[in-house]
């Protein structure tokens, strides 16, 4: 095997709007503030939950309040995610041939106790070497620290990161780390824009991968 490749979760392997949408917005209005559009809280997937709900509310990260939202999202999230979140289509097949060549981890700043149960529901597990995500208690581990864990469990670099926004980035560039945009997540074009390169459907990762791995082909064995 040569190299590693890390994926996020939310947007890269799942599709998890509805799930997270409706999670949020039970937490906020729980603790009696307003309900959102779900589609204005998508933007918050990815990112860390704690800060996600101190824009929502300008509250401080740190403050009472938003641990209260943390708590009352996850209660409702640890049902709603194994329910309600979807497999990206195609992603499966490109997992299998990736994992044929290549280390394979998750690394995502979904807490790893909601993590790897999702992943088990959805079959995906058996592919990974290794899931990184934060503890419970950790409200802001930066993406970076993530996927450092990561690369710490499956031997790289050399590797490659495959996300859907900018802090999944800025994540692999601190770790010296090239990335692969997706089309099909939550980030947009220019958000995206500093990628090195950009995946418009799962069946094109395995190229971008051959692109950006030195010594791998696809004749690999």
């Amino acid at each position: 095997m040569t190299g590693a490749v890390l994926f996020d979760l939310d947007g890269v392997l799942v599709d998890s709007r509805a799930a997270i949408g409706a999670s949020m917005n039970h937490a906020l209005v729980s603790r009696g503030h307003p309900e959102r559009d779900e589609a204005l809280l998508h933007r918050y997937i990815g990112p860390p939950l704690f800060e996600a709900f101190s824009d929502l509310t300008g509250e401080p990260v740190g403050s009472p309040e938003v641990a209260a939202l943390v708590t009352a999202y996850r209660e409702r999230y640890a049902v709603a995610s194994l329910r309600d979140s979807l497999m990206v289509e195609g992603i499966e097949p490109v997992l299998e041939a990736l994992g044929a060549r290549h280390r394979l981890a998750v690394a995502t700043s979904k807490p790893r106790a909601f993590a790897v149960p999702l992943l088990d529901v959805l079959g995906l597990s058996r592919h990974f070497a290794w899931i990184a995500g934060p503890e419970l208690d950790s409200q802001m581990e930066p993406k970076a620290q993530t996927v450092r864990d990561a690369l710490g469990r499956v031997g790289g670099p050399p590797a490659v990161m495959v996300g859907d926004r900018s802090h999944d980035i800025e994540g692999a560039r601190a770790n010296g780390i090239p990335v692969i945009a997706v089309a099909w997540g939550i980030g947009d074009a220019d958000e995206l824009a500093a990628a090195d390169a950009f995946a418009e459907a799962p069946a094109e990762l395995p190229g971008a991968v051959e692109r950006l791995l030195p010594g791998w082909s696809a004749t690999s064995t």
